[in-house]
């Protein structure tokens, strides 16, 4: 492990923080092998990162956290299952900075009350490109990117409530991405943390700034009409 990562806890396993003296991140672990990539690639001067697993922690005890951000971790399972998140989300999404990835990006489309289904052909590994709305944690982003996806689950594109906005998408239309219009919540269907996901560090890095998601889509994004014919 890396040196930089302490027990935050010898009561609590699964605790661990990565040190820093000004932004707070605190990542809820779903039990995901990828979630110390995510810390590691979080990591940077300034900023202190915890992770937390999702079912030896309570609200109350995250609360008193005192988080600066909140990443959610990827994970197996349905967003349904993911309670904390779910309550965590409802409690700091209009407080502060909130990313979810994969299973986290689900929580957050199931909150607002869109649907999350099988995808029918499970992605593990694979590459895909991802074109975007060129705003918010995409805005340093070249049109398309790859990214690496690790899913079977999907959030239905035609089930978003107004709540939410579709701000990245595969070649087939598929969700890659959501923003919440005035908020900085974010969620993102890939993984950013992946060697085989181009510029993720620039969407890591988005996120700790603490960009918010516009509130309007404007009339034509730069490269949006690339897939305009086909999935859009």
């Amino acid at each position: 492990m890396d040196n930089r990562f302490t027990n935050a806890s010898e009561d609590l396993p699964g605790e661990w923080s990565v040190s820093g003296d000004g932004s707070h991140v605190v990542v809820i672990d779903h039990h995901d092998s990828f979630t110390y990539n995510l810390v590691q690639a979080l990591a940077r001067p300034g900023v202190q990162v915890s992770v937390r697993l999702s079912d030896q922690l309570t609200l109350e005890q995250l609360q008193d956290l005192q988080p600066d951000r909140l990443l959610l971790s990827p994970g197996p399972g349905a967003p349904a299952e993911a309670t904390l998140a779910h309550q965590a989300l409802e409690y700091f999404h209009r407080r502060i900075p909130v990313l979810g990835v994969c299973l986290g990006h689900q929580v957050i489309a199931e909150h607002f009350g869109a649907r999350v289904e099988p995808t029918g052909v499970p992605a593990h590994g694979k590459p895909e490109s991802v074109y975007h709305d060129c705003c918010g944690i995409f805005s340093a982003l070249p049109v398309p990117f790859l990214a690496a996806r690790y899913h079977s689950l999907a959030v239905v594109r035609d089930s978003l409530p107004d709540v939410l906005r579709v701000t990245a998408w595969s070649g087939s239309d598929m969700v890659m991405g959501l923003g919440v219009p005035g908020e900085a919540t974010w969620g993102v269907q890939f993984h950013p943390e992946s060697f085989l996901t181009e510029h993720g560090d620039l969407i890591l890095e988005a996120f700790i700034s603490g960009v918010r998601c516009r509130e309007i889509a404007s009339e034509s994004v730069p490269g949006q009409e690339r897939t305009q014919s086909g999935a859009r």
